[in-house]
């Protein structure tokens, strides 16, 4: 139910790029220099390159450990924000390090790899909502110029937004304080450059270059509309016992034990989810539940 669309390209491999028919999941990991529990998480995304074509990773480093005595620095505020944002649109009222988002969803389970693959697989399995061209213009000194643009595939409602990086990868930080000091830390596809979020359409964005090696600088662009989410959040507050629901990757499930008639949640998901809306009656469900466990017998 979250739109995103994400799409890398490395700046020394070529001018422009075009995103794929499928959607790619975007892998967003929340990250410190500051806290030792980091340090895996860090590798773990470094990895994910494995998965190219299906998966765009990104360190968002943050500075909310800076206090403990290692100022982070990648740390962005707008990190710490973008977080906390996310994390309010996943019902969670705190913020936590190494923090994985995949498609704008809180993947607690990101370190299980079997379960992060079937994750990554049904992201892309799914078409594209939208589409995404990404091109280099310029670079010139201390700046890279760029031309982004998002479009949606189709016509839809809610609050689609564009967003573009530049990353860097082979990074490492001798660490003299905090947690983690005396460790020299590794950090990969590191978000050093950030504009967002911007209007839909052609977008020219000129962000700083950290190195004169491009072969270690990419540029991501992804289109997100987590407004759907917070409409569908909102519609769960409505659910009242023995009323249930779920939230799932491409749909919403809410089971009305007093019919939907009569459920308030029934009637505002019908109203506002702008997505078409399927009903079953409770043995209808569990005939069908019973049909696929037979067949996977």
């Amino acid at each position: 139910m979250v739109l995103s669309l994400a799409l890398a390209l490395a700046v020394g491999a070529s001018c422009q790029i075009r995103s794929p028919a499928h959607t790619v999941a975007l892998v967003e990991l929340y990250t410190s220099q500051g806290c030792s529990s980091c340090p895996p998480a860090d590798q773990w995304l470094a990895r994910l390159d494995d998965r190219a074509g299906r998966v765009v990773p990104l360190s968002l480093h943050v500075g909310y450990w800076d206090y403990i005595g290692w100022k982070d620095p990648f740390a962005k505020r707008e990190f710490n924000e973008r977080q906390r944002w996310l994390a309010e649109r996943n019902r969670n009222r705190t913020v936590y390090t190494p923090g994985v988002f995949v498609n704008a969803r809180e993947t607690p389970r990101w370190s299980d790899g079997a379960a992060f693959e079937t994750t990554v697989r049904a992201i892309a399995a799914r078409p594209a909502a939208a589409t995404l061209e990404l091109a280099v213009e310029r670079v010139e000194g201390a700046r890279i110029d760029v031309r982004a643009r998002g479009e949606l595939a189709t016509a839809r409602e809610g609050d689609a937004r564009l967003f573009v990086a530049l990353t860097e990868s082979g990074l490492a930080t001798r660490v003299k304080a905090g947690e983690n000091r005396g460790e020299t830390l590794q950090n990969s596809h590191v978000a050093r450059g950030w504009s967002g979020p911007l209007p839909l359409g052609d977008r020219r964005v000129s962000l700083p270059v950290p190195s004169d090696e491009p072969a270690r600088l990419a540029l991501v662009a992804f289109v997100q509309d987590a407004g759907q989410l917070a409409t569908l959040r909102k519609i769960e507050s409505l659910v009242v016992p023995p009323e249930q629901s779920a939230i799932g990757n491409d749909a919403v499930y809410l089971l009305c034990a007093s019919g939907l008639l009569a459920s308030k949640a029934g009637a505002a998901l019908i109203g506002k989810s702008g997505h078409a809306v399927t009903t079953r009656n409770w043995a209808t469900v569990l005939k069908r539940h019973a049909l696929v466990h037979r067949s996977a017998a």
